[in-house]
């Protein structure tokens, strides 16, 4: 095998990659354990804590992502319908409101069976994912909790996806 066509990840545990990406980008983070990371990433609205774990028993990534939200109980039917709204517009990963916790929570799982390696890239498009998408929809679920607007009405206001280049 040449030197060009070895992928340098195969040999590296993916929290791993995780914890390498993290201190690039000079986030906080704390090695939880061998298999698990959490750290904190700045956006726009706010920060967001994302933890990373893997799973050597169904060979998946998993990521959380989660910040914090206080709706009154009166607009969680509200929260609970654009959540479907939102959800219907994102492809990978999916939005739930952990009421007990006070959270609402971004999840995905990056299966990578059969001895499949997760690359840098990969992980970074992840995070940015997540991110992304709290960032998008963050805005929907503020005025949804917080004011006595239609949960349409509320996503009329989430930041559309821009697509091609000015």
């Amino acid at each position: 095998m040449s030197l060009t066509e070895y992928d340098i990840t195969e040999d590296i545990h993916p929290i791993d990659l995780v914890e390498s990406l993290a201190a690039h980008n000079e986030w906080e983070f704390d090695r939880v354990t061998e298999d698990q990371i959490a750290m904190a990433v700045e956006g726009q609205w706010r920060t967001y804590s994302i933890t990373l774990a893997w799973s050597d028993y169904d060979e998946t990534l998993r990521l959380i992502c989660t910040f914090e939200m206080e709706p009154p109980q009166d607009k969680l039917h509200k929260i609970y319908e654009v959540l479907n709204h939102a959800n219907d517009q994102c492809w990978t990963g999916a939005f739930s409101y952990w009421n007990e916790q006070s959270m609402m929570v971004y999840r995905y799982g990056l299966p990578l069976s059969g001895g499949q390696f997760a690359s840098s890239e990969q992980i970074d498009r992840l995070i940015g994912s997540a991110v992304g998408n709290c960032e998008r929809f963050y805005p929907a679920f503020q005025l949804a909790a917080w004011s006595d607007r239609s949960p349409k009405d509320a996503m009329d206001i989430a930041i559309c996806e821009a697509y091609g280049r000015a």
